[in-house]
């Protein structure tokens, strides 16, 4: 299998017509029927159903179909990620982030550096830490900040900042009438854990920090994101765990307490692939440092 093969699959599934396929493709129409059988042949399954009018997928040909066109925008993201890079960066830069870092610092550092570089393209891409370095290894990002500490020779990952966790809490709930609430007291509630999907996740952080005091959490249920998870809480269901800064996300039907444990927290951790010195990359890296570096400072101005 050839990726001309695929290419000329997918233009015969989405034209659903070999003469109008071969049009597009700039080809005979027999050369390709041929290349069409020799993949169905290959695969050991019939991709179109060639006496239906017009034209129809089969049932194995719609799914071939759909793994077709994503492999096919991959290969596409490949080859614009590698002229990016073999270009310097110039013109585009990507930043990937698990959404509760866009509570605490990153915000400022995308403002400042927009500012910075008003000719260049930022592209936001919101990806679970593991997605953070399948993006930077293929060039679809350029920097990440995600909550896990991962060991990838490919990458290279520095803690920039840690935040405190917060409970969540329905509004009205007992554990509001403490200042600080324990650990243990949230081991005896129903417990929403997020994200449910890509492990290791800020998920099992969260678990290993009820494990590493020796409770076990009841968990009710998995969200796939934050916000869904905040709002299961505002709806009563259980409670949840956030980076401190995530309180700035107010509502009127949750709450938050500190914890009543020390160093119970979540790295915000900056990814990068290894050797990557462009420039773009150390402007960024440098406001990363100047916005955390102003963070600390200023409170103790004032």
């Amino acid at each position: 299998m050839e990726l001309r093969h695929l290419r000329y699959f997918d233009a015969v599934a989405t034209e659903l017509s070999f003469s109008r396929a071969a049009e597009k493709l700039h080809i005979a129409q027999p050369p390709l029927s041929r290349q069409i059988r020799q993949l169905e042949d290959e695969l050991g399954a019939e991709l179109f159903d060639r006496s239906a009018r017009p034209l129809a997928l089969t049932p194995a040909g719609r799914y071939f179909h759909t793994q077709v066109v994503q492999s096919l925008n991959r290969i596409q993201e490949a080859a614009r990620a590698t002229r990016r890079i073999a270009e310097g960066h110039q013109g585009w830069f990507g930043i990937g982030f698990v959404p509760s870092t866009l509570y605490g610092f990153l915000p400022e550092v995308i403002r400042r550096f927009r500012e910075a570089h008003p000719r260049v393209e930022v592209g936001l891409s919101e990806l679970t830490t593991v997605r953070q370095h399948e993006a930077l290894k293929a060039g679809r990002i350029d920097v990440g900040f995600g909550r896990l500490e991962l060991a990838d020779v490919a990458i290279a990952s520095e803690v920039v900042a840690r935040d405190a966790l917060v409970a969540a809490l329905p509004a009205r709930h007992r554990l509001l009438a403490s200042k600080r609430v324990a650990l243990s007291r949230l081991a005896e509630e129903p417990l929403l854990l997020y994200p449910a999907q890509t492990r290791p996740s800020y998920a099992d952080q969260m678990l290993a920090h009820f494990e590493a005091r020796g409770l076990r959490p009841r968990i009710v249920q998995e969200a796939n994101e934050m916000q869904t998870a905040i709002g299961l809480v505002a709806a009563g269901i259980g409670v949840t765990l956030v980076p401190a800064p995530v309180q700035a996300l107010q509502r009127q039907d949750v709450a938050y307490r500190p914890l009543r444990e020390e160093g119970v927290d979540s790295p915000v951790v900056m990814s990068q692939r290894r050797g990557d010195d462009s420039p773009l990359l150390q402007a960024f890296r440098a406001l990363v440092t100047a916005t955390l570096v102003q963070a600390i400072t200023a409170p103790q101005a004032r």
